[in-house]
């Protein structure tokens, strides 16, 4: 690993949308000093946003800490401080805005407010090589097919309900599948699909290049209550038609702007079916197929940090007082200069 040293810049990006509060510190050249990540575990049902807010407060001073250790420089080394500014859920989205802006603050260095959706894709640009991907963007909040053209990363398709990954974890906490020691409800359902051996029809929602997973949802919970079916086939064939349903509107994005890659990030990312799935469209279409790892697709303060550096270094900063959250901030609504440039 390279030395530390004061002379290099570095930006320290706060990520804190939903569940996950992180902070991470990059260089100005995308070496990632730190990446820490804490996340708030309910203890039955889905987030509560509050609750996850309190959470957030109570371990961002640790987590700061943390980061700066990992990272060996010291605050005054930070040049500009960036934050998740939406989408997300409000009281988590603000926590996360009043530390970065205490912090900027006392650091009298600019502040930059990013989008959560954007920073998913540039840093898996950053970490993947990829340059000009149509992206899978696939999460407990979102799901998102997009691809960058003339100054903004236009969306192609998206749910029209439900994120992927909420579907695959309402699913999961209805089958009584239990979250030990940290593993995701989406990794369960894998698992769970993997022993499958009996595919169950579903309905397959995708309205033009949108998609529809609350019927489904709804459908496949109604067969786990009758007790017909092997718990291990329900989630084989829930897994099955979700990913068809997103490789389906992936592939017809990338039939149509024509890039040599296709990118899959988000928590949603992980899953080895999904990842099978998209890499042979993308073969299909000789387009290089770019998975972001897992420390990276899953929402963290690295992402915020990279994202943050390259809107600084196009003068997109903001004043405090026009640092409010944006709750539904879309990723088709941000200009990025920086792509292509």
């Amino acid at each position: 690993m390279s030395t530390r040293h004061s002379a290099a810049s570095y930006c320290l990006g706060i990520e804190s949308t939903a569940d996950d509060f992180s902070v991470g510190i990059l260089s100005f050249d995308g070496d990632v000093l730190a990446n820490i990540i804490s996340a708030y575990i309910p203890e039955k049902g889905g987030i509560h946003p509050r609750e996850a807010a309190r959470h957030h407060a109570e371990v961002a001073g640790n987590i700061l800490e943390k980061a700066f250790q990992k990272a060996r420089i010291k605050p005054q080394d930070i040049q500009v401080v960036a934050f998740s500014q939406g989408p997300g859920m409000g009281p988590c989205l603000r926590t996360g805005a009043t530390a970065a802006r205490a912090l900027a603050a006392y650091l009298q260095v600019p502040l930059v407010g990013v989008n959560h959706c954007v920073a998913h894709i540039e840093i898996g640009k950053l970490v993947t090589g990829a340059k000009d991907p149509v992206t899978l963007y696939v999460s407990g909040g979102n799901t998102i097919v997009s691809a960058f053209e003339a100054g903004i990363y236009r969306i192609f398709g998206e749910t029209l309900d439900i994120a992927v990954g909420n579907c695959l974890d309402v699913f999961a906490r209805e089958a009584g599948l239990r979250q030990d020691e940290g593993v995701p409800f989406g990794a369960m359902v894998e698992k769970m699909a993997s022993q499958g051996q009996t595919f169950i029809s579903l309905p397959y929602t995708v309205k033009g290049m949108d998609l529809s997973f609350s019927g489904l949802l709804t459908a496949v919970i109604q067969l786990l209550h009758e007790g017909k079916h092997r718990l291990e086939d329900l989630c084989f064939s829930l897994q099955e038609t979700v990913f068809s349903m997103l490789t389906e509107v992936t592939e017809r994005a990338l039939a149509h702007t024509e890039k040599l890659e296709v990118l899959l990030t988000g928590g949603v990312a992980a899953n080895k079916r999904l990842q099978s799935m998209l890499s042979q469209i993308a073969d299909e279409h000789n387009a290089r197929f770019c998975v972001v790892p897992k420390e990276y697709a899953l929402d963290n303060g690295a992402m915020i940090a990279w994202t943050g550096i390259l809107a600084y270094q196009h003068n997109m900063t903001l004043p405090v007082e026009e640092s409010f959250v944006k709750l539904r901030w879309r990723l088709d609504e941000v200009y990025a200069p920086w792509v292509g440039g």
